[in-house]
């Protein structure tokens, strides 16, 4: 528990742990004692031994990590900064698919030519197919 208050003291005050004050650790230590690391044992996301000050991640700590973990670009990433969000992909097949149902209300020639229920399939499938792209692409990320 000691290192951790540490750490955490360490961070909080954008310093290394050797070059903490003792005021800065206290600062940190003792909401970590009194109240952050008991409700986080009774939430189930760590096991916390108050006793002999071990702190152990749980499983579910696990599952809270992505959306605890700060992303930071590399080199390696410059391709998903050019790479759109997939909010622009469901953006473009909205408009697409509004575009496709104004066009068949309005009389499009080339629309009213195709029945109902294509018009339809190609709409479901549009926005199934970009869901299963970022379905693939957040599980091949590992999230």
């Amino acid at each position: 528990m000691r290192n951790l208050a540490e750490q955490v003291a360490a961070w909080e005050n954008e310093t290394t742990v050797q070059a903490l004050t003792s005021d800065e650790r206290q600062r940190v230590y003792i909401p970590l004692y009194q109240s952050h690391l008991p409700k986080l044992d009774e939430e189930g996301i760590i096991e916390y031994n108050q006793s002999r000050g071990t702190v152990e991640r749980t499983e579910l700590a696990d599952q809270l990590d992505r959306y605890l973990t700060v992303e930071t670009q590399t080199e390696d990433d410059e391709e998903s900064i050019q790479q759109p969000s997939w909010e622009s992909y469901y953006l473009g097949v909205s408009v697409l698919s509004t575009i496709l149902l104004a066009g068949t209300v309005l009389g499009a020639p080339i629309l009213t030519a195709l029945p109902g229920v294509a018009i339809g399939g190609s709409i479901v499938a549009m926005f199934s197919l970009v869901t299963l792209a970022q379905a693939m692409s957040e599980r091949a990320r590992g999230r």
